[in-house]
């Protein structure tokens, strides 16, 4: 894995550049809700967006809405994992599969929270999230408890993220959510190129590199990511210097 920032490869208009949201384009926060938008970073999206003809997506865990409401503006991506998808824009998020009833897992994980202000229940459509960043003590508490509810609702499995643990479809990930992507306009046919941070990167990091594209790694930790970047700040700033080096769009 190369680790230096400037020996990322030279950016190319053929490319189809996905980007995980949390740890990757903003740092981490204490809750969801809590993290912080670089304010020129949703320009210097659009404006990469335009010069790779449409062809960049956020892939993220959190659901497109959420997205959309902390950028300020709705780009393409696919929410929840590979859940909900929008290819264009311009175009609504549509669900990429048939959505499991989470409730069960809810009502059984609910007292946990409610005994512990520190641990947050994120809910999604058709998948939850159990944070516990602010009690790290916790964790396998965390973890049994998630499992324990899942054992009543065939269909979901117990993915772990960075202090997180998330219910999900057992078939959903971020590489799901690229090959389905890859698949239409405007990615069908080029070159995709991958970022992100966390374990829960790893399932779109391989459908990636089977498709002989990019991979890069934001932070430390290992991966099979063939790039490796130190930091969101350092990961910005090449982005920024991407959308002043790839050619303009006529």
């Amino acid at each position: 894995m190369k680790n230096d920032v400037l020996r990322l490869p030279a950016p190319r208009r053929d490319w189809a550049l996905f980007l995980d949201f949390d740890g990757t384009l903003t740092e981490l926060a204490p809750s969801p809700e809590a993290v912080i938008v670089d304010p020129a970073l949703p320009d210097v999206l659009l404006r990469i967006m335009d010069d790779l003809g449409g062809a960049l997506a956020l892939v993220s865990g959190r659901p497109l809405a959420d997205l959309d409401r902390l950028m300020g503006v709705a780009l393409p991506g696919a929410g929840v994992h590979g859940l909900e998808l929008r290819e264009r824009r311009d175009a609504p998020a549509h669900p990429s599969a048939d959505v499991v009833d989470i409730a069960a897992v809810k009502h059984a994980l609910t007292p946990l929270v409610e005994a512990d202000p520190r641990l947050i229940l994120e809910l999604k459509t058709g998948a939850l999230a159990l944070h516990y960043r602010r009690a790290p003590e916790r964790a396998e508490e965390c973890r049994a408890a998630m499992q324990t509810a899942l054992a009543g609702t065939p269909g979901l499995c117990l993915m772990s993220g960075k202090m997180v643990f998330e219910a999900k479809p057992a078939h959903i990930d971020k590489g799901y959510a690229i090959a389905n992507l890859m698949k239409v306009a405007p990615f069908a046919g080029r070159l995709p190129v991958f970022a992100g941070d966390d374990r829960t990167d790893e399932d779109g990091f391989a459908v990636v590199r089977d498709m002989k594209g990019i991979t890069i790694k934001i932070g430390a930790g290992p991966s099979i990511a063939g790039y490796r970047v130190k930091s969101v700040e350092a990961f910005t700033r090449w982005l920024k210097e991407v959308a002043s080096a790839l050619p303009h769009a006529d």
